[in-house]
């Protein structure tokens, strides 16, 4: 291979249709889209459900182990937890042998809430054309990414 034929290799791989992270940008935006005005019913942003998901499944965990779960760091989860706990949704609490350790904890109109989000993830569902074996491939292969890339 001559350095043409290279030069054109490497500008092949800078066109908009040979990046992987174009689609993945793309279409993570046009989700998060459709989930705006359902989520908008429950009052909540996208993040902050996500942040409800878990308390629904824990009910308390540390903002660590929150941290690690959504993929997210404390800089950006903080002030989202702060609004949340304004709306009474959690509450955060430090922990009595370790101060540094925030522990985040659902409130009973945080767990009333889950009663009003039970279809938001039918509603976006049918908003995505997908077969149930596609989504289910696709979320294998995002969360490969995911942990590939958090174990590095």
């Amino acid at each position: 291979m001559n350095s043409t034929d290279n030069q054109l290799e490497l500008e092949e791989r800078l066109k908009l249709k040979n990046q992987l992270c174009f689609p993945l940008y793309a279409a993570s935006r046009d989700i998060l889209k459709k989930y705006t005005p359902f989520l908008a019913d429950v009052d909540l942003t996208y993040t902050q459900y996500l942040v409800m998901l878990v308390l629904w499944e824990e009910k308390s965990l540390t903002v660590g182990d929150l941290c690690q779960k959504l993929f997210l760091d404390t800089g950006t989860l903080s002030p989202l937890l702060k609004s949340m706990e304004k709306k009474n949704l959690l509450v955060r609490t430090r922990d009595s042998s370790d101060e540094r350790i925030v522990r985040v904890s659902i409130t009973d109109e945080g767990q009333e809430l889950k009663q009003k989000a039970l279809q938001i993830p039918a509603k976006v569902g049918t908003c995505i054309n997908l077969t149930q074996e596609e989504a289910s491939s696709l979320y294998r292969i995002l969360y490969k990414i995911l942990l590939s890339s958090s174990s590095s």
